[in-house]
């Protein structure tokens, strides 16, 4: 087990400083807070914590905040990324996650300031170098975005 990760009862929870290892992305666009739970191969449960300070709520939209469907899908992108990363150890390798395709996308209802949004994502088809994944986004159990990509690792 690595520095910045703890055992929990269905795998890993990582901490930010544990995050900023996994993943390329930095303020503005780290969309990950956390990693409830990682099952290596199978799933990942992260966390982010919407702020109504996020950049993107000055112009979406005033008067009535709601974080873009785009960067949910961004979200679960790099909650997906970091279960890539630590499944085929990555970490420190160079290699970068990349999008090939995103299909599937639903976006079921609208993300405020100050709640939690529940990232999950799982493997529908891993290959060396292709990942397929499955991911749903949710505040307090109720889906606010669904949606499927593929993603190819390369060096960076």
């Amino acid at each position: 087990m690595s520095e910045g990760s703890t055992e929990g009862e269905t795998g890993f929870v990582y901490d930010v400083a544990k995050i900023l290892a996994a993943l390329p992305h930095r303020y503005p666009m780290l969309l990950v807070d956390r990693v409830v739970s990682l099952e290596l191969g199978e799933r990942i449960h992260a966390i982010k914590a919407v702020s109504f300070n996020e950049p993107f709520f000055q112009g979406h939209f005033p008067g009535a905040p709601i974080m873009p469907g785009v960067l949910q899908i961004e979200a679960l992108a790099q909650a997906a990324g970091i279960l890539a990363v630590e499944t085929l150890e990555l970490a420190g390798t160079g290699k970068l996650v990349y999008f090939m395709a995103i299909s599937e996308a639903k976006f079921r209802k609208p993300v405020t300031p100050g709640v939690l949004l529940d990232l999950e994502a799982s493997f529908i088809q891993q290959r060396a170098r292709v990942c397929k994944v499955a991911g749903r986004a949710s505040v307090n159990g109720e889906t606010t975005c669904e949606v499927q990509f593929t993603a190819m690792i390369a060096d960076g």
